[in-house]
């Protein structure tokens, strides 16, 4: 990757030299301008990831300098530096859309981490547009962030099957994903503009669930006063979404059998039969072979609706996808309640990296508006965190029962020791020489275990010591 190229702009030459020469210890490409007028012509003709202004400058101030930043390159990130601090210039600063706002004397050690951090954003940033831009992925992917082989996967499936009538099964653990899944699947095919009806089968009460799916005539049974269309003919022409499929009793997935195979739906109470055309997207949390093991799923009706198979992969598995994912909540939150933007420091993201999150990407988003609304500066930290995320319990994740079935040893295993080797990172704040200490390997075995969980995620920012 090529360095970064940041451009400082100041009137005073002793700061341009300060900083110019610290940023330049630390690798980056580095440009000065002597004064806003000199940037703004430089912003013109050039691009830079990162801006350090001062704020106060003889002729176009900080501020002008900033706003042009946004009109010509919106994507790059501007940090402000300024002796004359005060909540007015701040706020201001904020709302044009600066990263941070640093005040005159500071430490160069505070400055090269606030940098970082900038450029850190910007990088992700610019990583989620370059993934949406290889997939295809606008409108209908919104709300899907992911790089790891898994998401992947997924995202080209959907692109595959949008077009087909066939129907689509889609697993995956509470909070991963699975409507927004449907959805990209209904707004990336030709029934985009007929509708999309959701219904989870686990919200319907069982007796209502026949008339709620395929409608009843009047006088039915007790209290049809009047007919009513079920939701497959709600969603004629577009998409239905079965939620928790697994939650209908096996009877009616008798009659469910039937639509799908015939293409035709009777209500309750009626002698007809009437022709609809609906693509059909199912979805479960469990495990389907022992659901219909179990009975909970006919065996029929699973192979009918498991033609294209999608499953998401829980968050524990994907834990590359975690800094995307905290700057697009951070970014989504942020407009939705119009805060400014704020950034994770490396030791609070290590902990989110760390943790198992049974609540998967739901929980992960829960976390940051939390830490969005209790937390204050422009730096989330460990402090921000609830209490199961910065101290989360040992093998949370594992077991401690012998499954009827049994088990795979060696899997679970493994899996425990990569818990133990992620917490001793979160508590360590990524030192790998304290958290072999804690676990009481040596460094060389540390480091072997990290290549063999391939923990690369969490070693972004681990330190040997």
């Amino acid at each position: 990757m090529s360095e970064s190229r940041i451009l400082v702009v100041d009137d005073e030459r002793s700061m341009r030299e300060l900083l110019s020469i610290t940023l330049r210890q630390a690798g980056y490409d580095v440009t000065v301008a002597e004064g806003g007028a000199v940037a703004i012509d430089l912003l013109r003709r050039e691009t830079f990831d990162l801006i350090v202004t001062d704020l106060r400058m003889q002729g176009q101030d900080g501020l002008a300098v900033l706003r042009t930043a946004r009109e010509r390159a919106p994507e790059t990130a501007v940090v402000v530096v300024t002796a004359y601090a005060s909540t007015e210039t701040a706020v201001e600063a904020m709302k044009l859309g600066a990263y941070d706002y640093v005040t005159k004397p500071f430490k160069l050690d505070e400055i090269r981490v606030t940098l970082s951090n900038a450029l850190e954003r910007k990088r992700l940033k610019d990583e989620n547009r370059a993934l949406r831009r290889q997939l295809g992925r606008s409108g209908p992917f919104d709300g899907f962030i992911g790089r790891s082989p898994a998401m992947v996967t997924v995202f080209e499936t959907i692109q595959k099957t949008a077009d087909s009538a066939s129907t689509v099964m889609v697993t995956g653990e509470s909070g991963t994903g699975k409507e927004l899944v449907a959805r990209a699947i209904h707004q990336s095919g030709g029934r985009r503009n007929e509708a999309f009806v959701s219904v989870n089968c686990g919200a319907v009460p069982e007796a209502l669930m026949e008339s709620e799916l395929f409608g009843h005539v009047k006088g039915a049974f007790t209290g049809a006063v009047a007919s009513a269309e079920g939701l497959f003919a709600s969603a004629n022409g577009g998409t239905l979404f079965l939620d928790e499929i697994t939650e209908i009793r096996p009877s009616l997935q008798v009659k469910l059998l039937r639509v799908i195979q015939e293409r035709q739906v009777r209500r309750v109470g009626d002698t007809r039969d009437h022709a609809i055309d609906v693509r059909l997207i199912a979805a479960s949390n469990r495990d389907l072979t022992k659901a219909v093991a179990e009975g909970a799923l006919r065996e029929d009706l699973f192979y009918r609706l498991n033609v294209i198979p999608i499953h998401l992969p829980p968050l524990r598995e994907r834990r590359d996808d975690i800094p995307l994912l905290v700057t697009h909540f951070i970014e989504k939150i942020a407009a939705a309640q119009a805060k400014p933007l704020r950034t994770v420091s490396p030791e609070a993201m290590t902990l989110l990296e760390a943790h198992h999150w049974p609540g998967n990407i739901r929980e992960l988003e829960n976390v940051l508006e939390r830490a969005m609304v209790l937390g204050s500066g422009a730096v989330i930290d460990v402090d921000a965190l609830p209490q199961h995320v910065r101290q989360p319990a040992p093998m949370g994740d594992v077991a401690i029962d012998f499954p009827a079935d049994g088990l795979d040893l060696e899997a679970t295993l493994a899996r425990i020791e990569q818990r133990y080797i992620e917490l001793a990172l979160a508590r360590t704040s990524g030192v790998q020489t304290r958290a072999a200490g804690l676990l009481k390997v040596s460094f060389r075995q540390f480091r072997y275990k990290l290549r063999k969980h391939r923990l690369r995620a969490l070693s972004r920012f681990a330190r040997s010591g």
